[in-house]
């Protein structure tokens, strides 16, 4: 993995390392959301099997450990987690779904381990409150989950580095919201045509991008956006 622009001319030489990761994508701020993806050339989203882990490579989980480790908590759309087949983290996972449902593998989890970010008119407050415990309900809008109201509410205990991690549904809701700070986007050489999903989807958007680091190994081009603040 080389640097093709973006860092200091002494990271670029040579082969960079997992402590080079580390510093490439440190996060500019304490407070900071981003959110990462993956496309291929032509912009799928996703494989045939709608899911994002059947088009990644070995270039890609590096970038997404690297994030991993630099991040408070991890928030995902609900049902991303159940198709992804999400465990677990090292730090809370934070689910976002206006039914209020908690996937079946994550049901189990130790205490503090998931959260869930819904709505008053959801169908299963109530179950998901008994499942992962109330305080780690957080109930943001009536109808519709406030995504400003999450990143506020996450800061407010003491989670301020977020990854977010898809789906596209909800990375447009995101962006629309004004909370994302940086999108981290791998492209891998490939083309699937079809009718994959794209990294966004839903109504449109228009949001402008600052490149701040591309990277490449093999192919592949690893990138890091910055939002550019609507004025």
């Amino acid at each position: 993995m080389r640097v093709l622009m973006g860092a200091e001319r002494s990271t670029t030489a040579g082969e960079l390392d997992d402590e080079d990761l580390a510093a490439l994508y440190a996060p500019p701020q304490d407070s900071w959301l981003r959110v990462n993806m993956v496309s291929t050339v032509d912009g799928a989203g996703a494989g045939a099997d709608s899911r994002s882990g059947s088009i990644n490579n070995d270039a890609d989980h590096r970038v997404f450990a690297t994030l991993r480790a630099q991040a408070d908590a991890v928030v995902v759309g609900a049902g991303t987690a159940r198709d992804e087949g999400y465990g677990t983290l090292e730090v809370p996972l934070v689910l976002v779904s206006r039914r209020g449902q908690v996937p079946e593998q994550l049901r189990d989890a130790e205490p503090g381990a998931v959260w869930l970010a819904t709505c008053e008119s959801a169908e299963h407050l109530d179950a998901a409150r008994a499942t992962l415990g109330e305080e780690h309900v957080l109930v943001l809008g009536s109808d519709e989950v406030d995504l400003a109201r999450l990143r506020a509410e996450l800061e407010s205990r003491g989670l301020r580095r977020l990854l977010g991690e898809g789906g596209p549904h909800l990375l447009r809701d995101l962006l629309a919201a004004g909370v994302v700070d940086e999108l981290c986007c791998t492209v891998v050489p490939r083309l699937l045509a079809g009718d994959q999903t794209r990294i966004v989807t839903g109504e449109p958007l228009d949001v402008d991008l600052e490149l701040a680091l591309l990277l490449e190994d093999a192919g592949t081009l690893l990138g890091r956006w910055f939002v550019v603040p609507s004025r």
